[in-house]
């Protein structure tokens, strides 16, 4: 929402004058923000934690999604980047590959790029093409006695290229993931909070009838403020709670996090940011496609909102 927006400013600054509290203690910025981010979401999605970092987020998803299942594989995109923790760089393809390579837990699923990837505009069905990549890693896995807990994925890959997946997509995947007992991830880190425009969240550009089971959020959910979070349903949250150890995260949820919380989402509808973002994208969109047509370089040119790739090409 902008750097030092004064809105949040005030926000913080209020709020670090009061009693801090941690997440044992229920306070009314933390029930109020939760209310708030569950207006944004589907139905299902109800029971929030909240933490510091979009890594600590996407760790939690893996840990919920695993006490759910009681499985311990995970399929991801290829190119994917889900974090810095010892767990998070296990299952992005961007940063083990040069570290310590592939675990045998870990499949890779090709990226869903209609430009660069295995099928293209050109094919006659590129979404059941890339959603039967993730059935045939499935059904591979299980010959080898492999079970699916989770396929993690971010609702518009960014380190991937900035790729948009087709429309329907999630929801096949979904179909192969649910069917093999696995829940669906959707990482919104990077793409959340308004920055597609046309929607609050990137996943909802697939279409009204999917949700995934999991989400988690991060990076502008606080404006430079170290807050996250991971939205679930009860299910889930159920079967966590059932192995008797609480999740508990000192910082995470704190009230100054939670003002500031608040102050982004207010910022965010008072300023109409979310029409804006797609406002600023249109308009950028149309003049790198004016580029596009003078440059031959210029490869592609995809986005949506402010979310946007250029794609170069020999």
């Amino acid at each position: 929402v902008g750097h030092c927006h004064p809105d949040v400013v005030k926000a913080a600054h209020e709020q670090n004058q009061l009693l801090n509290t941690n997440s044992r203690y229920l306070h009314d910025n933390l029930v109020d923000y939760a209310e708030r981010l569950s207006k944004t979401l589907p139905e299902k999605l109800c029971i929030f934690y909240f933490l510091n970092s979009g890594s600590e987020a996407n760790d939690l998803a893996l840990r919920l999604a695993r006490q759910y299942t009681k499985h311990e594989d995970v399929i991801v995109l290829d190119h994917a980047y889900h974090g810095h923790l010892t767990s998070l760089i296990d299952i992005s393809p961007y940063k083990f590959r040069n570290l310590g390579g592939q675990k045998e837990w870990v499949h890779v699923a090709p990226v869903p790029d209609t430009y660069r990837g295995l099928y293209r505009e050109d094919h006659e069905d590129s979404v059941t093409a890339y959603a039967d990549e993730v059935k045939n890693i499935i059904e591979h896995a299980h010959t080898r006695g492999r079970k699916i807990a989770a396929f993690f994925v971010e609702s518009l890959p960014s380190v991937g290229g900035q790729i948009i997946p087709p429309a329907g997509y999630f929801q096949k995947v979904a179909q192969h993931v649910h069917k093999a007992g696995g829940v669906f991830i959707a990482d919104e880190i990077q793409v959340g909070f308004g920055r597609v425009g046309k929607h609050f969240w990137a996943f909802q550009l697939q279409g009204e009838d999917f949700t995934p089971d999991i989400v988690t959020m991060g990076k502008p959910i606080g404006n430079g403020h170290p807050l996250a979070c991971v939205a679930t349903t009860k299910e889930i949250a159920e079967a966590f709670a059932a192995t008797g150890v609480e999740y508990f995260n000192t910082f995470g949820g704190n009230p100054v996090s939670c003002a500031i919380g608040l102050a982004v989402l207010d910022v965010i509808e008072k300023e109409h940011l979310q029409a804006r973002a797609s406002e600023v994208g249109n308009f950028l969109l149309k003049l790198l496609k004016e580029q596009q047509v003078k440059h031959p370089i210029i490869g592609d040119v995809r986005g949506c909102g402010l979310f946007i790739g250029v794609d170069l090409i020999k």
